[in-house]
Protein backbone atom coordinates (compact mmCIF):
# COMPACT_ATOMS: atom_id res chain seq x y z
CA UNK A 1 0.00 0.00 0.00
CA UNK A 2 1.18 3.21 -0.88
CA UNK A 3 0.45 5.69 2.26
CA UNK A 4 1.17 8.94 1.17
CA UNK A 5 -1.61 8.23 -1.84
CA UNK A 6 -3.76 5.70 -0.31
CA UNK A 7 -3.40 3.07 -3.24
CA UNK A 8 -3.55 -0.14 -3.24
CA UNK A 9 -0.29 -1.18 -5.25
CA UNK A 10 -1.67 -4.12 -7.33
CA UNK A 11 0.29 -6.22 -9.93
CA UNK A 12 -1.76 -4.04 -12.93
CA UNK A 13 -1.28 -0.34 -11.46
CA UNK A 14 2.09 -1.15 -11.16
CA UNK A 15 2.22 -1.74 -14.78
CA UNK A 16 1.17 1.19 -15.88
CA UNK A 17 2.47 3.36 -13.10
CA UNK A 18 4.02 4.82 -16.21
CA UNK A 19 1.17 5.18 -18.62
CA UNK A 20 -1.11 8.61 -17.66
CA UNK A 21 -3.86 10.49 -20.05
CA UNK A 22 -2.87 13.97 -18.83
CA UNK A 23 -4.28 15.21 -22.07
CA UNK A 24 -7.78 13.73 -22.40
CA UNK A 25 -9.01 17.12 -22.69
CA UNK A 26 -6.65 18.46 -25.03
CA UNK A 27 -9.66 19.16 -28.28
CA UNK A 28 -9.23 16.30 -31.13
CA UNK A 29 -8.66 18.19 -34.47
CA UNK A 30 -10.13 16.56 -37.95
CA UNK A 31 -6.56 15.59 -40.33
CA UNK A 32 -7.22 14.92 -44.01
CA UNK A 33 -4.77 12.15 -44.36
CA UNK A 34 -4.96 11.67 -48.13
CA UNK A 35 -4.66 15.38 -48.97
CA UNK A 36 -1.39 15.52 -46.90
CA UNK A 37 0.14 12.00 -48.29
CA UNK A 38 -0.31 13.05 -51.81
CA UNK A 39 1.55 16.65 -51.54
CA UNK A 40 3.91 15.42 -49.27
CA UNK A 41 7.48 15.18 -50.59
CA UNK A 42 11.09 15.63 -49.86
CA UNK A 43 10.60 19.90 -50.33
CA UNK A 44 8.05 19.98 -47.55
CA UNK A 45 9.77 17.57 -45.21
CA UNK A 46 12.89 18.71 -45.57
CA UNK A 47 10.78 22.49 -45.07
CA UNK A 48 9.10 21.53 -41.91
CA UNK A 49 11.97 20.14 -40.82
CA UNK A 50 13.74 23.68 -40.31
CA UNK A 51 10.71 24.72 -37.82
CA UNK A 52 10.53 28.10 -39.38
CA UNK A 53 8.08 30.21 -40.75
CA UNK A 54 6.75 28.16 -42.96
CA UNK A 55 6.23 25.56 -40.37
CA UNK A 56 4.37 27.63 -38.27
CA UNK A 57 2.80 30.44 -39.82
CA UNK A 58 3.21 29.53 -43.61
CA UNK A 59 0.98 26.84 -46.20
CA UNK A 60 -0.89 24.04 -44.37
CA UNK A 61 1.60 21.70 -47.07
CA UNK A 62 4.65 22.97 -44.70
CA UNK A 63 2.83 22.38 -41.24
CA UNK A 64 0.58 24.05 -38.63
CA UNK A 65 -0.86 26.29 -41.38
CA UNK A 66 -0.99 29.37 -38.89
CA UNK A 67 -0.37 29.01 -35.46
CA UNK A 68 -1.75 31.18 -32.96
CA UNK A 69 -3.08 31.11 -29.16
CA UNK A 70 -6.30 29.87 -28.60
CA UNK A 71 -7.51 29.21 -25.18
CA UNK A 72 -9.74 25.85 -25.89
CA UNK A 73 -6.36 24.00 -26.53
CA UNK A 74 -4.59 24.16 -23.09
CA UNK A 75 -6.31 25.67 -20.80
CA UNK A 76 -8.65 22.69 -20.15
CA UNK A 77 -5.25 20.37 -20.12
CA UNK A 78 -3.55 22.55 -17.02
CA UNK A 79 -5.59 20.89 -14.28
CA UNK A 80 -4.89 17.48 -15.34
CA UNK A 81 -1.56 18.56 -14.32
CA UNK A 82 -1.63 20.48 -11.53
CA UNK A 83 -3.90 17.59 -9.40
CA UNK A 84 -1.41 15.24 -10.83
CA UNK A 85 1.75 16.65 -9.41
CA UNK A 86 0.41 18.87 -7.02
CA UNK A 87 1.73 21.66 -8.39
CA UNK A 88 1.89 25.29 -6.98
CA UNK A 89 2.67 28.71 -7.19
CA UNK A 90 5.69 27.06 -5.26
CA UNK A 91 6.56 24.70 -8.52
CA UNK A 92 8.90 25.27 -11.08
CA UNK A 93 8.03 23.77 -14.27
CA UNK A 94 10.72 23.17 -17.59
CA UNK A 95 8.37 22.62 -21.12
CA UNK A 96 10.51 20.98 -23.58
CA UNK A 97 9.20 21.47 -27.12
CA UNK A 98 7.67 25.46 -26.40
CA UNK A 99 6.73 26.71 -29.60
CA UNK A 100 5.47 30.41 -29.16
CA UNK A 101 4.71 29.55 -25.41
CA UNK A 102 0.94 28.70 -25.34
CA UNK A 103 0.99 26.25 -22.96
CA UNK A 104 3.57 27.80 -20.91
CA UNK A 105 0.97 31.49 -20.97
CA UNK A 106 -1.95 29.00 -19.74
CA UNK A 107 0.09 27.74 -16.46
CA UNK A 108 0.57 31.24 -15.71
CA UNK A 109 -2.50 32.22 -16.24
CA UNK A 110 -4.18 28.65 -13.85
CA UNK A 111 -1.49 28.73 -11.49
CA UNK A 112 -0.09 32.47 -10.53
CA UNK A 113 3.09 32.74 -9.55
CA UNK A 114 4.43 29.46 -10.80
CA UNK A 115 7.87 29.65 -12.41
CA UNK A 116 7.54 28.49 -15.91
CA UNK A 117 10.39 28.09 -18.70
CA UNK A 118 10.50 26.62 -22.20
CA UNK A 119 13.00 25.65 -24.62
CA UNK A 120 12.48 24.84 -28.36
CA UNK A 121 15.20 24.45 -31.35
CA UNK A 122 13.06 27.10 -33.54
CA UNK A 123 14.43 30.63 -33.27
CA UNK A 124 11.04 32.05 -34.90
CA UNK A 125 9.00 30.42 -32.56
CA UNK A 126 11.31 31.56 -29.50
CA UNK A 127 11.28 35.11 -31.16
CA UNK A 128 7.39 35.17 -31.90
CA UNK A 129 6.06 33.89 -28.44
CA UNK A 130 3.70 35.30 -26.47
CA UNK A 131 4.22 38.96 -24.84
CA UNK A 132 4.06 36.64 -21.17
CA UNK A 133 6.86 34.16 -21.71
CA UNK A 134 9.12 36.32 -23.37
CA UNK A 135 12.30 35.81 -20.91
CA UNK A 136 11.25 32.99 -19.97
CA UNK A 137 11.49 30.82 -23.28
CA UNK A 138 15.07 30.33 -25.54
CA UNK A 139 16.16 28.62 -27.91
CA UNK A 140 17.99 25.00 -27.29
CA UNK A 141 17.76 21.74 -28.46
CA UNK A 142 16.24 19.21 -26.40
CA UNK A 143 19.29 16.74 -26.40
CA UNK A 144 21.27 18.95 -24.28
CA UNK A 145 19.22 21.40 -22.29
CA UNK A 146 20.78 24.41 -20.76
CA UNK A 147 19.86 23.76 -17.23
CA UNK A 148 21.53 22.51 -13.93
CA UNK A 149 20.67 18.59 -12.93
CA UNK A 150 17.58 18.65 -11.07
CA UNK A 151 16.39 22.13 -11.49
CA UNK A 152 12.53 21.39 -11.80
CA UNK A 153 9.75 19.93 -10.17
CA UNK A 154 8.08 18.84 -13.54
CA UNK A 155 9.67 18.60 -17.13
CA UNK A 156 7.06 18.32 -20.24
CA UNK A 157 7.86 17.38 -23.39
CA UNK A 158 4.71 16.62 -25.74
CA UNK A 159 5.15 15.67 -29.15
CA UNK A 160 8.75 16.84 -29.26
CA UNK A 161 11.51 14.35 -28.92
CA UNK A 162 10.63 12.49 -31.78
CA UNK A 163 11.51 15.29 -34.00
CA UNK A 164 14.98 13.79 -33.38
CA UNK A 165 17.18 11.26 -34.84
CA UNK A 166 17.10 8.15 -32.57
CA UNK A 167 20.73 8.77 -30.78
CA UNK A 168 19.64 12.30 -30.09
CA UNK A 169 16.11 11.72 -29.06
CA UNK A 170 17.77 8.77 -26.63
CA UNK A 171 20.20 11.67 -25.27
CA UNK A 172 16.78 13.93 -24.74
CA UNK A 173 15.13 11.68 -22.70
CA UNK A 174 18.10 11.18 -20.00
CA UNK A 175 18.56 15.38 -20.59
CA UNK A 176 14.76 15.25 -19.29
CA UNK A 177 15.42 13.32 -16.59
CA UNK A 178 18.48 15.05 -15.18
CA UNK A 179 16.95 18.34 -14.99
CA UNK A 180 14.06 16.96 -13.03
CA UNK A 181 14.32 16.47 -9.21
CA UNK A 182 10.59 15.16 -9.20
CA UNK A 183 8.49 14.35 -12.27
CA UNK A 184 8.33 14.29 -15.96
CA UNK A 185 5.67 13.97 -19.13
CA UNK A 186 6.79 12.75 -22.03
CA UNK A 187 4.59 12.04 -25.34
CA UNK A 188 5.80 10.96 -28.36
CA UNK A 189 4.18 9.58 -31.65
CA UNK A 190 3.78 5.82 -31.54
CA UNK A 191 1.31 3.39 -32.86
CA UNK A 192 -0.10 -0.16 -32.19
CA UNK A 193 -0.97 -1.53 -35.57
CA UNK A 194 0.20 -1.65 -39.04
CA UNK A 195 -2.97 0.75 -40.19
CA UNK A 196 -2.06 3.30 -37.36
CA UNK A 197 1.74 3.17 -38.60
CA UNK A 198 0.50 4.00 -42.38
CA UNK A 199 -1.64 7.19 -41.41
CA UNK A 200 1.24 8.24 -38.72
CA UNK A 201 3.78 8.03 -42.13
CA UNK A 202 1.25 9.36 -44.46
CA UNK A 203 0.11 12.80 -41.75
CA UNK A 204 3.68 13.21 -40.32
CA UNK A 205 6.59 15.67 -41.72
CA UNK A 206 8.88 16.44 -38.67
CA UNK A 207 9.22 13.26 -36.70
CA UNK A 208 12.53 11.36 -37.71
CA UNK A 209 11.76 8.79 -34.65
CA UNK A 210 8.42 7.12 -35.24
CA UNK A 211 7.58 3.40 -33.41
CA UNK A 212 5.62 0.92 -31.81
CA UNK A 213 3.72 1.60 -28.62
CA UNK A 214 5.78 -1.48 -27.42
CA UNK A 215 9.52 -0.08 -28.74
CA UNK A 216 9.06 2.97 -27.29
CA UNK A 217 8.31 1.21 -23.87
CA UNK A 218 11.13 -0.72 -24.11
CA UNK A 219 13.34 2.30 -24.93
CA UNK A 220 12.64 4.26 -21.89
CA UNK A 221 13.13 1.04 -20.12
CA UNK A 222 16.69 0.74 -21.34
CA UNK A 223 17.42 4.25 -20.32
CA UNK A 224 16.14 3.79 -17.12
CA UNK A 225 13.76 6.57 -18.06
CA UNK A 226 10.71 6.58 -14.28
CA UNK A 227 8.92 9.58 -14.94
CA UNK A 228 5.47 9.18 -16.91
Amino acid sequence: VDEKNKIKLTKENLVNKMELNLLKNYPKSKRDLDVRAKKKDNKIISTARKFGKEFFDGDRDYGYGGFSYNPKYWQPVIPDFKQQYNLSSESKVLDVGCAKGFMMHDFLKIIPGIEINGIDVSEYAIKNCMTSVKGFAEVANANKLPFKDKSFDLVISINTIHNLDLNECINSIKEIQRVSRNYSFITVDAYNSEDEKKRMYDWNLTAKTIMSVKDWKKLFKEIGYNGD
